[in-house]
């Protein structure tokens, strides 16, 4: 049997470390669909702040009319549908 081989762990890009970002997800975690997301997540689950147009399909970094709270398990079905998009040479949310 072939030895498995561990994914090598995430890391966050520098910009979501930028004061910039961290100011955004601070002031929007006072708007609406915050309290929301918390609504709909599961216990112990995660909120993120996410770009509806990716960054690297072109969306605006730190514009709040560009970003929405999702739960964790709705943050990864989106990456999911966005990877598979740009595989066959579209993009979402344009």
């Amino acid at each position: 049997m072939p030895a498995k081989v561990r994914a090598a762990p995430k890391v966050a890009e520098g910009f979501y470390s930028s004061p910039a970002w961290r100011e955004l997800v601070r002031d929007r975690k006072r708007d609406p669909d915050y309290s929301a997301a918390k609504a709909r997540a599961k216990r112990g689950e995660r909120l993120i702040l996410d770009h509806k147009v990716e960054r690297k399909d072109g969306g605006a970094d730190l514009d709040p009319a560009n970003t929405e709270w999702l739960t964790n398990s709705e943050h990864q079905a989106k990456t999911a549908r966005a990877r598979a998009a740009r595989a066959r040479g579209e993009t979402l949310g344009k």
